[in-house]
């Protein structure tokens, strides 16, 4: 696969927080799911990504080119949503698009007010009277509306009830419906991901844990259940994380083919998206 985006040693410190050596891809075509709880440093990455945040080292490079040499026909190819309010709070919808379309040379006018239409949007509605879901659609009819090559979301979901989420995960589908797109969709609402991520990476204070297809965590990963004679010295190491009470143990593991050869009486459960980034970031294998 191509990458769109590549992220290599990206460092940057604050006060009370730091991203340690970020390092992924983000590979064409694919719908790439960045979490992690809040405070983790997804928000802190995709600002220094966007430039919005100056990064301390490290470099980001956008189409096999480095982003901050060729920052303007780059953004030209991104569009991007984020969780907290950008916009004027007294324009209209209309004049807000009026302030943000100058910026995009490749800007279609008509894309844009298809999407309002599509959206239910009323252009000399003022933005300080949308609701948070209506922001949302805003934020991304905006995004979309230049030809990007790349769709780039922070925590787009966030406070959104699920009907709204549902709808923006069939928004991103329909993006993906044309070659070339690609979309980078940071949240800790970690089920908005079962249906439409392709990978997943998950980062913990500052530092990337994995980066795998999610097909392939969901393969290799299991939650298993069982009686607590099954637990051995050799079969503990199996577990990501393990619970004991006196009535059995349940955990998470990583190695699910050696669990099936070693605990064949085991009860082998698919794990959820969000077992398994809590499991990596829990991680301790304790005896409740």
């Amino acid at each position: 696969m191509t990458p769109v985006l590549e992220v290599t040693n990206l460092n940057k410190t604050f006060a009370d927080f730091r991203l340690k050596d970020v390092t992924f891809s983000l590979n064409e075509g694919c719908i790439t799911g960045f979490i992690g709880i809040n405070g983790s440093g997804k928000t802190t990455t995709i600002k220094t990504i966007l430039g919005l945040v100056l990064k301390d080292s490290g470099k980001v490079k956008f189409s096999d080119k480095n982003i901050a040499e060729n920052e303007r026909k780059a953004k030209n190819r991104i569009g991007f949503v984020l969780d907290e309010g950008y916009f004027y709070e007294e324009m209209t919808l209309k004049e807000m698009k009026s302030v943000i379309a100058p910026a995009y040379s490749d800007w279609d006018e008509a894309v844009f007010l298809n999407y309002i239409k599509r959206f239910g949007l009323k252009l000399n509605q003022k933005i300080a009277t949308l609701s948070k879901g209506m922001r949302m659609k805003y934020a991304v009819a905006l995004a979309l509306s230049h030809h990007a090559d790349l769709l780039i979301m922070d925590e787009p979901t966030s406070g959104l009830d699920p009907l709204i989420r549902s709808e923006l995960m069939d928004i991103l589908l329909d993006f993906m419906k044309e070659e070339g797109k690609s979309v980078f969709f940071s949240t800790h609402i970690t089920s908005d991901l079962d249906k439409i991520a392709d990978v997943l990476i998950l980062i913990d204070d500052g530092r990337i844990l994995f980066n795998e297809e999610k097909d392939t965590l969901l393969d290799t990963h299991a939650r298993v259940k069982g009686d607590n004679r099954l637990i051995t010295d050799e079969t503990r190491k199996l577990f990501l994380t393990l619970h004991q009470s006196p009535y059995g143990f349940e955990g998470i593991t990583h190695d699910k083919a050696n669990v099936r050869r070693l605990m064949p009486d085991a009860l082998i459960e698919k794990p959820a998206i969000e077992d398994i980034m809590l499991a990596y970031i829990g991680g301790e294998k304790n005896a409740d």
